[in-house]
């Protein structure tokens, strides 16, 4: 097996974002496990001025609930970094709206990726948006 580097670990994590079901990011999620790639997703839901925290608190504790990242502080700076570095690049699109969608995080060796892929706007009248922080712990 060729060695995992950030390319591959960011890759995994905007597939799981971007899964359409429950059943498809399991199905992602062992495939990437087999691989030697630990990932989770969460969805996400709000308005953007209360999101930011939220969805780095969603994605921190859904890292450590599901053994992605241990308990030191370096992991959980890490993936709360990728998470930040990841809202940022939609901040422009998103502020004063609504967002909806899922959260992709992904991790294998000292690489751990956050991708978020939103739906944005008012009632149905949607943009897509998606960020991607990467972290070395």
């Amino acid at each position: 097996m060729s060695e995992l580097g950030s390319k591959e670990i960011s890759a995994a994590a905007v597939r799981l974002a971007i899964s359409q079901s429950r059943e498809e990011e399991k199905k992602l999620q062992k495939e990437f496990l087999l691989g030697g790639i630990k990932t989770v997703g969460v969805d996400f839901g709000g308005e953007f001025s209360d999101a930011v925290t939220k969805i780095i608190e969603r994605a921190t504790v859904a890292a450590k609930r599901e053994g992605v990242i241990g308990q030191s502080h370096s992991e959980e700076g890490a993936v709360m970094g990728a998470a930040h570095e990841a809202v940022a690049q939609i901040i422009n699109k998103a502020i004063g709206l609504n967002l909806g969608g899922k959260i992709g995080i992904a991790r294998a060796g000292d690489h751990i990726s956050v991708c978020v892929f939103f739906a944005i706007g008012l009632l149905n009248l949607n943009d897509v948006a998606i960020g991607l922080g990467h972290r070395a712990i």
